[in-house]
């Protein structure tokens, strides 16, 4: 079980990525506007297998790597800080447009709807990068148990990225409308959030050096 130490910030990571709009985000928050929140809701229960695909996958091959090669910890830290910062110019890059600014959506069955759900998420590569960067950022692996780190860490993601979602699809009618006319809460926003991910991407680096 990881220590508060490592799994608080973990948990502002998680927190901060699920509100940087991504292919997942678009796409929930494109079926709740047109098809209503129920079917953002079905959405996101395949998008939330396709999470719970790659984490156990990420946490049986973290584990294996960092027993078999020595150096591989601090590597996978390096690249997890190169992930966020990666995250972070994402947020803020020229360009950027609002997950609430969608195109109509054909109305879809509820199997149809849990299918393209779970398939925007597993041909999402950012949710394997995800998982194989970060995950390694808060394990300790003089602790043992690498894989119940991993796993446990892993279901913290997934809990906070779908309880964020679950309340943004029920409430996208309303978000929308109400940033429609507040084009600055947008920009508050992805510069919050690159601030955010760019300082816990230095803190990563620093703690990586040492």
């Amino acid at each position: 079980m990881p220590d508060a130490a490592h799994l608080l910030p973990f948990m502002l990571i998680a927190f901060g990525l699920v509100l940087t709009p991504g292919p997942n985000m678009i796409y929930l928050i494109s079926r709740s506007l047109c098809q209503g929140p129920k079917a953002g809701l079905i959405s996101l229960g395949g998008v939330v297998l396709g999470f719970l695909f790659y984490m156990v996958f990420a946490a049986l091959g973290i584990t294996a790597l960092l027993m078999a090669v020595p150096f591989a910890y601090d590597t996978l830290r390096v690249c997890g800080a190169a992930y966020l910062l990666y995250m972070a110019w994402q947020a803020i890059k020229p360009g950027g447009r609002s997950p609430f600014q969608v195109k109509d959506l054909p109305h879809d069955s509820p199997k149809k709807l849990f299918t393209m759900g779970l398939v925007t998420n597993l041909l999402n590569p950012k949710t394997a990068v995800l998982y194989l960067s970060l995950l390694p950022q808060f394990i300790v692996p003089e602790q043992g148990h690498v894989l119940a780190q991993s796993l446990v860490l892993g279901s913290t993601q997934i809990l906070i990225s779908m309880s964020i979602n679950a309340l943004i699809a029920i409430c996208a009618g309303y978000i929308a409308v109400f940033l429609a006319g507040r084009p600055l809460w947008l920009l508050v926003q992805r510069w919050l959030m690159a601030t955010v991910l760019s300082g816990l991407a230095v803190r990563m680096l620093v703690e990586a050096r040492k």
